[in-house]
């Protein structure tokens, strides 16, 4: 069975308020999304959330142009890895991958 895939594409992003509007954007999280790393980390592990079918077929999340976010604010994105990395942990039909290229 194919994942569902969601690419999460971090292009022009530079700060925490602009990597979560993205998520919240291509995750298409609920209104109520908290927009901080709890409510990130909440969602990402909430199959509730998850778009249609994905449960099922489990969730591929492709993070795309990370770097730059990465080398500006290494802080926040050192943050963000373990969110990415704590929920794929609580939800074992997640997978969250970085694109290299």
């Amino acid at each position: 069975m194919t994942e569902f895939v969601v690419t999460l594409d971090l292009d022009g992003v530079t700060d925490k308020a602009g990597l979560m509007d993205r998520c919240a954007g291509a995750l298409r999280l609920p209104d109520w999304f908290g927009r901080n790393w709890d409510a990130l980390a909440d969602s990402l592990s909430d199959h509730t959330v998850w778009p249609e079918g994905a449960v099922e077929r489990g969730l591929l999340v492709v993070v795309r142009n990370w770097q730059p976010y990465a080398k500006t604010k290494p802080e926040e994105w050192a943050v963000a890895q373990d969110v990415f990395g704590d929920a794929v942990a609580r939800a074992s039909s997640l997978t969250v991958a970085l694109a290299l290229g």
